[in-house]
């Protein structure tokens, strides 16, 4: 697999603006292990004040949240989604986000990149964060 730098990100103003913003985070790939990246961060925004969604299949609740298998399941509306998942399921994601038609912010975790699907959700009006940690960055602010 080739890796990509992100053509398409939004600036310090713009992430600023999102924490502001949203309220529900959707977080696909969100590991009940809590040594796991995903587990630590949901865990942060959590704590934070962010209502988490977590999108795993194989269990019934993490941080005291229902999971949902998939991200099309969620039967309310959800701000934004947290990717950790590979750079390569991420067309398929944007195109659920846009199916979806509530998803305002698309963010791709520290390493993925997939600029494509980045192209797809901005152009469906969605704000694009790639290759950023949303801990780091909500920290930083």
């Amino acid at each position: 697999m080739e890796c990509e730098f992100p053509s398409i990100n939004a600036n310090k103003q713009e992430i600023k603006e999102i924490f502001q913003s949203v309220k529900t985070i959707a977080v696909l790939g969100l590991s009940p292990d809590e040594t796991k990246d995903s587990h630590r961060v949901a865990k942060y925004l959590q704590a934070a004040g962010y209502k988490i969604v977590p999108v795993y299949p194989k269990e019934e609740t993490i941080l005291g949240e229902k999971v949902y298998v998939s991200l099309a399941d969620i039967p309310f509306a959800v701000d934004m989604v947290n990717i950790f998942r590979k750079p390569d399921a991420l067309d398929a994601i944007a195109d659920t986000c846009i199916a979806r038609g509530d998803v305002k912010v698309f963010w791709a975790q520290k390493g993925i990149v997939n600029n494509a699907a980045a192209q797809k959700a901005t152009d469906a009006g969605m704000r694009v964060v790639q290759n950023l940690c949303s801990m780091v960055e909500h920290r930083s602010l």
